[in-house]
This record gives C-alpha cells, structure tokens and sequence, in this order.
C-alpha cells in the first residue's frame, strides 16, 4: 500500500540538509519496525519520495513524503510508532493511505506558502509591511537567479501567487515544483533591492507553512488526497490479525 505522510521540522533540525532528512526516515523506519517495501536489483532501498526539498536553515510544518509499504498497521499506530522514535524537531502530523496510481508528491507539488520574520537588529518592520502590497503588484520584478550551472536574471513576479502582512512577518505563496521553483529567500532579495536595501541573508527567517498540488484548476494541500486507515491493512493472503 501507498501513505502519504505529513511531518514537521522544526528546533535545530532546520540545520539539517534534505538528504540527511532522506538518510534519517531510512533509519527511522527502520527503527520503528514498520514494513516499508524495497526497489529490486542490485542495491535495494526504502520506496519513498519527499516533496519539494526544504532548504537548511527553513523550518516547516507542512513537508509530505509519499511511502510504499507491504502492509501496515492501522493509521494511528503507524503513527504512534513513527513518532515514537523521531528526534525532537520531526513530528508525524497525518498518515493516509493514497492510490497507487497517484503520482508522487515530488511530481505533483505545484506552490507552498511561506511565513518569512524579522531577526532584531537589521531592518525596520515597517518599511517593509507598509510596501508589501506595492512590491506584489508590480507588472515585473526582476532579479539575478543562481543555480549550479548558470546565472540569469528573471521575472519572478508570475510566480509569487500571493504575498501580504501577516502580524509581525510576511505571508507568501510561491510557485513550488519541480518544472518552476521560487524560493522565498530570492523574493525578500527581490522586496530588498525594490525598497533600497542591501540584502541581509540573514535578516530573515523563513517557516513553511504548508505545500499544495493542484487538482481541477484549484490549489489543495497534498494531503487533502487519500484517505484514513482506521484498521491493519494486511499482506495479501495472511488473514491472521497484526
């Protein structure tokens, strides 16, 4: 069967890189017991597929990984027993059971919102809530984009789907994805250069608030697929309880 799990990162594990992230649920699957299924050949792993990367120093509350099991124990003791064994700072929020045929949260992940704060001692709040909505509604916003392999400059403003003050931070929701992917860090570059500023990378804080596919032209959270699992699912043929 297929899950699709919801989890948290939050406390001193932002410091921890994606594929650290991707290293530790092997181990935490393990360590839980639960029957996750392997890839054949030669060097067999754990079947699994993150959503859309977290970048080190972000925390979250809306991160997904889609599993493959052989069989698993009712939703709440898979997550009674995930969580029994994660670290402080990783929580397992939702497990659901989603069709096979479903594509993977990595494919299907089309936008995230974002809460981006204030570390004291930087900038002045309030140059920047008072522009936030004349910085949104710009026709362009132009910014130099570095990848590994090139450096170009782009307009992002496509991209920022939303963006407004939300108490003492910023709301945003960006494009997220594997075709376009805009990273909040690149839009307060962007909201820096558009006030004046010199850009402080670390002026900011950024938390993810929640991840999104897109489904008959509307946004939905990647969890709003599936469905509960209220009782073991077992292994074709085994009739005895779990």
């Amino acid at each position: 069967m297929k899950a699709r799990i919801k989890w948290t990162k939050t406390g001193v594990l932002k410091f921890i890189g994606h594929l650290d992230v991707q290293r530790y649920f092997y181990k935490a699957m393990m360590r839980a017991e639960l029957p996750v299924s392997f890839s054949k050949g030669m060097s067999p792993h754990q079947i699994m597929s993150f959503a859309a990367p977290l970048g080190t120093g972000m925390t979250s509350e809306g991160e997904y990984v889609d599993i493959l099991f052989d069989w698993c124990y009712s939703g709440q003791e898979m997550l009674d027993r995930m969580n029994a064994v994660m670290n402080e700072g990783i929580s397992v929020l939702e497990f659901k059971q989603i069709d096979k045929k479903e594509k993977n949260c990595m494919a299907v992940t089309a936008a995230a919102d974002y809460l981006v704060t204030f570390r004291p001692g930087y900038y002045h709040l309030d140059a920047f809530l008072k522009r936030t909505e004349p910085f949104y509604f710009q026709e362009e916003i132009s910014i130099l984009k570095k990848t590994k392999r090139s450096e170009q400059v782009v307009d992002i403003a496509p991209m920022i789907l939303a963006i407004r003050e939300q108490g003492e931070g910023i709301f945003m929701r960006l494009v997220t994805g594997s075709a376009q992917n805009l990273k909040p860090q690149l839009v307060m570059e962007a909201f820096c250069n558009y006030l004046g500023y010199d850009y402080e990378p670390h002026a900011f804080m950024y938390h993810r608030l929640e991840t999104y596919l897109q489904k008959d032209g509307e946004l939905q959270p990647l969890g709003s697929v599936g469905w509960e699992v209220p009782e073991a699912i077992l292994p074709e043929g085994d009739v005895e309880s779990l």
